[in-house]
């Protein structure tokens, strides 16, 4: 049981390693799609906790599917939000100046 659990925390340090590097070699031209297939992903992840936690028998299991099904949509939300930053990047000059972020009227307007 002990070399099962050690072999499993090996995968995960290796599984996390070598994710990490994988992401970081990525352009930042191609983040954006990235990040559109992992919130697709943690979606689906999303639909799995929310089925496990219908099974759920007893206060434990009960805590750890609501915890699973809490990160999971932490995730995605995080994962749009990430997103919607990353494609406001890519808008042109002057669309960024047509609106100012601070309060949303255009900057050409006088007050």
């Amino acid at each position: 049981m002990i070399n099962d659990a050690v072999d499993l925390l090996v995968i995960f340090v290796l599984a996390a390693f070598l994710g990490f590097e994988v992401i970081s070699k990525v352009p930042s031209i191609l983040h954006t799609p990235l990040m559109s297939g992992s919130n697709a992903i943690h979606g689906i992840i999303l639909v799995g906790a929310m089925f496990i936690a219908s099974q759920a028998q007893g206060a434990l299991q009960t805590a750890l599917a609501f915890v699973a099904v809490f990160l999971a949509t932490l995730n995605i939300v995080g994962g749009v939000v990430v997103t919607d930053r990353m494609l406001d990047m890519f808008k042109s000059r002057q669309q960024a100046k047509a609106v100012r972020p601070e309060d949303g009227v255009k900057s050409d307007t006088k007050r």
